[in-house]
């Protein structure tokens, strides 16, 4: 197959499966709260201050979810937090790590944007989750 012929390919599936993702169904960052009370807020707790029950059990402390962007320079890094949240970035937490979502966050896909503007199927719980954890950055 020409480069050309591959090219072609690979847009019109990513069109397809961008197409049906429907930009209307995007989840906000309301719909990521109760999902982060049933999963995250247990290590860093229900304000994501890092301050949940599990917290004084671990070894290290559960990161404070509310300063993620101000130790980035201000920048919200959503891929990183996606791969954190998803494991594909393994934490490098001696003891018990952040527990891997990837498996529980299956399901619809809608398109989202990183940053780099490229739309991206992305599972909807995982966008919603980023959307709330984004929603309770601090500010300086």
């Amino acid at each position: 197959m020409r480069p050309t012929l591959i090219s072609l390919t690979f847009g019109a599936c990513a069109a397809g499966l961008i197409a049906a993702c429907t930009p209307e169904e995007m989840p906000e960052a309301s719909d990521g709260r109760g999902l982060f009370i049933a999963n995250c807020a247990v290590c860093h707790g229900a304000d994501a201050k890092g301050d949940g029950p599990m917290a004084r059990a671990m070894e290290s402390a559960p990161s404070d979810l509310t300063l993620i962007a101000l130790r980035n320079g201000g920048t919200f890094p959503a891929v990183k937090v996606l791969s954190t949240i998803d494991g594909y970035t393994k934490s490098s937490i001696s003891g018990p790590n952040m527990p891997e979502f990837g498996a529980l966050l299956d399901g619809d896909l809608v398109p989202l944007d990183t940053g780099d503007g490229v739309l991206t199927p992305t599972p909807r719980k995982l966008v919603a989750l980023l959307e709330y954890i984004e929603s309770v950055q601090a500010t300086r």
